[in-house]
C-alpha cells in the first residue's frame, strides 16, 4: 500500500517525536562521538515540533510533512529555506533544503522514501526556492534515495574526534586587527576556488567589504579562535575554529562539545586537484585549529569542504577527518 502524504499537525507531535528520538539514537550509534543524544532529547524535539506546527512564522520558512500507511505514520519530512551567506551572490534566492532528520519507520512501505522526497521537493518550490539541495548523515538510508532521486555531492562536513593542546609553529599565530586586509585577499583567493568549483558559490559583488565586515566582529567574539599562517606582509592562510551550529544537528543531539572550521584556506590547497608542499603549512595551520578546540574541552569537530576539492579532501583524510555529513544537490 503506497502511503499518504500531509502536512504534520500539532496532535501528530507525540508520534513524531517517539520516531525522531529513535532516528537520533540510530545516528548516534553509527558515530556516538559527533552524534551524541542530549539527556533531554525527547523534551528539545518536542519543544522545536511546536515551535514549527504551533506558529504562523516558523523559523527558516520549516515545514514537516507526514508519510501515513495502514493508518500510522510510517516517514517524516523537515524541509525549510536557509538564508544565502552574505559574501554569495544568491542569484537563485534561498534554497530550499531536506534536513537529516528526515526519517522512516523500520516497516514502512518501501517506495515512502522517494514519495516523500518528492512532496519535499513540491513543498519547497511551491514557498519560491529553485535550488533543492538535502543533508544527510553519512551511513543513513536516506543516501541511496536521494540518489535515486537524482541528488549529487555538493558539500562534505568531514569530522575528527581527539585533540591536543600543543605548541604553535612560528609561522601560526592568532589574528589580529591589522591581518583583516590580508584575510580578505586570502578569502577572496578563496572564493574564486569554490567558485571555479561549483557556480552555486558565485560570488557577491560586495563580498569583500562584507567579509572584511564579518572579521572585524569575529574579533570581538570570544568563542571563536581565528589563526592566520604567515607573517602579516604574507599570510598564506587562515582557520576559524568555532561552535557548531544548529543548523547542522538535529534538536536531539548535544552539540555543546562540537567544534566547526567552516573557514579554512591555504595556499597549500589552492590549486583544486594537487596538494602543494605536501601540505605541510596547511597541515600545522589545521592542527593549531584542533588544538585550539582542545583548550575550549572540544574533542570532536568537523570541517567544511566541497565535494570536489580533491587536494582539500586529501590533506583532511591524512590528517584523520571522515565524511560525517553530506549536502546534496538536485542535479
Amino acid at each position: 500500500m503506497s502511503p499518504s502524504i500531509r502536512p504534520a499537525r500539532p496532535e501528530d507531535i507525540p508520534d513524531m517525536t517517539g520516531l525522531l528520538l529513535k532516528d537520533a539514537q540510530q545516528r548516534q550509534d553509527q558515530n556516538p562521538a559527533f552524534w551524541p543524544v542530549a539527556d533531554d532529547a525527547a523534551l528539545r524535539i518536542e519543544t522545536a515540533l511546536k515551535t514549527v506546527l504551533k506558529s504562523d512564522k516558523a523559523p527558516f520558512g520549516q515545514k514537516w510533512l507526514v508519510a501515513e500507511a495502514a493508518g500510522g505514520i510510517c516517514g517524516l519530512a523537515h524541509v525549510l529555506h536557509i538564508p544565502v551567506p552574505p559574501i554569495y551572490a544568491g542569484d537563485h534566492g534561498a534554497p530550499g533544503l531536506m534536513m537529516e532528520d528526515c526519517c522512516l519507520t523500520d516497516n514502512a512501505p518501501p517506495e515512502t522514501g522517494a514519495t516523500l522526497i518528492a512532496a519535499a521537493e513540491d513543498a519547497m518550490r511551491t514557498d519560491g526556492a529553485q535550488i533543492l539541495l538535502a543533508q544527510v548523515a553519512e551511513g543513513s538510508r536516506w543516501q541511496t534515495h536521494y540518489a535515486a532521486a537524482g541528488y549529487v555531492p555538493l558539500t562534505l562536513y568531514l569530522s575528527k574526534t581527539g585533540f591536543a593542546d600543543r605548541t604553535a609553529p612560528d609561522m601560526i599565530r592568532p589574528a589580529g586587527k591589522d591581518d583583516i586586509p590580508r584575510l580578505v585577499e586570502q578569502s577572496a583567493r578563496h572564493r574564486a576556488v569554490l567558485e571555479q568549483i561549483n557556480i552555486f558559490w558565485k560570488r557577491h559583488p560586495e563580498a569583500d567589504a562584507r567579509f572584511d565586515a564579518w572579521m572585524h566582529k569575529s574579533l570581538t567574539l570570544t568563542d571563536r579562535d581565528m589563526l592566520v599562517a604567515g607573517p602579516a606582509d604574507d599570510i598564506r592562510g587562515y582557520a576559524i575554529a568555532q561552535p557548531a551550529s544548529p543548523l547542522h544537528f538535529p534538536p536531539a543531539h548535544d552539540l555543546n562539545q562540537i567544534g566547526v572550521i567552516d573557514d579554512f584556506f591555504h595556499a597549500n590547497f589552492a590549486e583544486i586537484t594537487t596538494l602543494s608542499a605536501s601540505g605541510a603549512e596547511a597541515t600545522d595551520l589545521l592542527r593549531q585549529a584542533e588544538a585550539a578546540f582542545a583548550r575550549r574541552d572540544m574533542q570532536t569537530a568537523m570541517i567544511v569542504c566541497p565535494a570536489h576539492w580533491p587536494s582539500k579532501i586529501s590533506l583532511l583524510k591524512a590528517n584523520g577527518y571522515d565524511t560525517a555529513i553530506q549536502w546534496l544537490i538536485k542535479r
